[in-house]
């Protein structure tokens, strides 16, 4: 007998429906799948047989056939399984078509019967939402039921999802309400009221942060870098609905959400081992996974000591940081995936890591630290806004008691800044002021006679590219909506050249 059961395999972020075929018929004992599975989908035959057999459900000894079609798509993972066993024992007339045929059943088989979670149950809800009704692991139900139009059905076992079908038991659909799941904030150790001294440091984060604009923090060892980094998330304006989907829909497909949290509370912070590999941090693989410039959309990526990661991990960043996007192509698939992040970069001043502290003698020849600092091409640093040297604290800084803003307060400037920039750019499809497009440039970020004039002498001194002419003006306006301008002033322009560290001439 022929039977047919909806389920659903992942490409890329998407979920694709799959027709689960299972033909019965006679012959020698036989189970072969068909349809482009991968290593673990083949395996799933021995799941569904020890399942089966474990719950009481007879293994017919006879020629099985299962077909997952359309059969040029890759399937991939352990999700087939549930719709697997419940094709055969349709086959096997222990289910009627007709009760399986509106639902997606989605879920790994333990040998005993259990359902278990699979990745990417947000992307499952997302495709099926007033279509068709999903059965889902118990685990999984809650991330697929936060998408507004799904109804999703958790179980625990195979005879549970029989009893369903067959109408013997009766299920609610899970209900979730998504605005209830709290939006996180910063931990206390994680507050920049922790951070002594380093004010200008803590002011260009905080133009950072209200502009979505990416930084290269620059200084010795134990200046403060990694800890300033790390509070940068914390400053952020909060998450709406549709980001935090978005961000959460990522980690689901990599299996990185937390058990029990169907969506992420607090923005991502990223920060990967220099080690990384390119497919690591862009994304890749025979089958195409997420990166860790996906990992932090709509967050933060922080890479500490960012000269030590290879020059060809570290130019795959150009495509992510221009467009809020990466593209991973395969000969089996292209997948698109989203990378619109806040990239924080990390290095010493020369190789010593000594240029600048007056407590430590730097011994690097000028040729020495321009060689170094070659190792971080000019097309990215261009694209960095923010190029900020981050000297060493004072000993007499580091032990006075008075305590410094905090992060609270920085953010709730960050969060106005935002939304100025949200009214201002509503026709225009960009959300902060590191998104505008150079023809935008011209018409938001214009200057009087003064500002132009120092612009175009700082520009005729350092040599700034295009590139990083653009740059400053999207930084100075950021700085003009933390006051609160509608127009740019000479000052924004001023601070926003001086945060351009990198661009000046190097002296040892």
């Amino acid at each position: 007998m022929l039977a047919k059961v909806l389920s659903a395999t992942l490409v890329g972020l998407d979920a694709h429906l799959i027709d689960v075929e299972v033909d019965i018929g006679s012959g020698l004992p036989q189970f072969s799948i068909v349809g482009l599975p991968d290593t673990t989908v083949r395996e799933s035959r021995d799941r569904v047989r020890a399942a089966l057999k474990n719950t009481g459900f007879r293994f017919p000894a006879k020629k099985i056939t299962v077909n997952l079609a359309p059969a040029d798509v890759k399937k991939e993972g352990s999700g087939l399984d549930l719709a697997i066993a419940v094709a055969m024992l349709v086959a096997e007339g222990l289910v009627s078509q007709e009760a399986v045929a509106p639902y997606v059943l989605v879920g790994e088989l333990s040998l005993d019967g259990r359902v278990k979670p699979v990745p990417g149950a947000l992307s499952l809800g997302i495709r099926c939402r007033g279509v068709h009704p999903l059965v889902l692991p118990v685990d999984n139900a809650e991330e697929a039921a936060v998408v507004e139009g799904a109804t999703v059905y958790g179980v625990k076992t195979l005879p549970q999802v029989i009893e369903f079908l067959n109408g013997a038991v009766q299920m609610s659909p899970t209900s979730v309400d998504a605005s209830a799941i709290g939006i996180g904030c910063p931990s206390v150790e994680d507050d920049f009221a922790d951070v002594k001294g380093q004010a200008q440091a803590k002011r260009a984060l905080e133009v950072a942060a209200a502009g979505g604009h990416h930084v290269l923090l620059v200084g010795p060892p134990g200046s403060g870098k990694t800890m300033l980094a790390q509070r940068l998330a914390g400053i952020l304006p909060p998450m709406n609905r549709q980001e935090r989907i978005e961000a959460s829909q990522v980690h689901s497909v990599a299996g990185l959400l937390p058990h029990g949290q169907p969506l992420l509370v607090a923005r991502p912070f990223r920060a990967p081992h220099h080690t990384i590999s390119e497919a690591g941090l862009i994304g890749g693989g025979t089958m195409p996974r997420p990166g860790e410039v996906s990992l932090a959309h709509h967050g933060v990526l922080f890479l500490d000591e960012v000269l030590e990661f290879r020059r060809a991990v570290l130019d795959g960043l150009r495509q992510p940081l221009e467009n809020g996007t990466v593209t991973v192509t395969r000969v089996n698939a292209s997948i698109t995936y989203p990378a619109r992040f806040m990239l924080v970069a990390a290095m010493n001043p020369c190789p010593c890591g000594y240029l600048g502290d007056p407590a430590h003698e730097c011994l690097c020849t000028p040729h020495q630290i321009r060689r170094y600092r070659g190792r971080l091409s000019g097309p990215l640093m261009d694209r960095l806004d923010l190029q900020l040297e981050v000297p060493a604290v004072p000993v007499g800084e580091l032990s006075r008691g008075e305590p410094a803003e905090s992060s609270t307060a920085i953010r709730t400037r960050v969060t106005m800044a935002r939304q100025r920039q949200i009214h201002r750019y509503a026709t225009e499809g960009i959300f902060n002021n590191a998104q505008l497009k150079p023809r935008q440039i011209a018409s938001y970020c214009r200057l009087d006679g003064a500002g132009r004039a120092l612009l175009e002498q700082a520009v005729s001194k350092l040599g700034f590219s295009a590139r990083a002419f653009g740059r400053i003006l999207r930084v100075a306006r950021t700085i003009a909506d933390l006051d609160e301008a509608e127009r740019i002033a000479t000052m924004h322009v001023a601070e926003a050249i001086q945060y351009r560290a990198l661009d000046r001439p190097v002296s040892a």
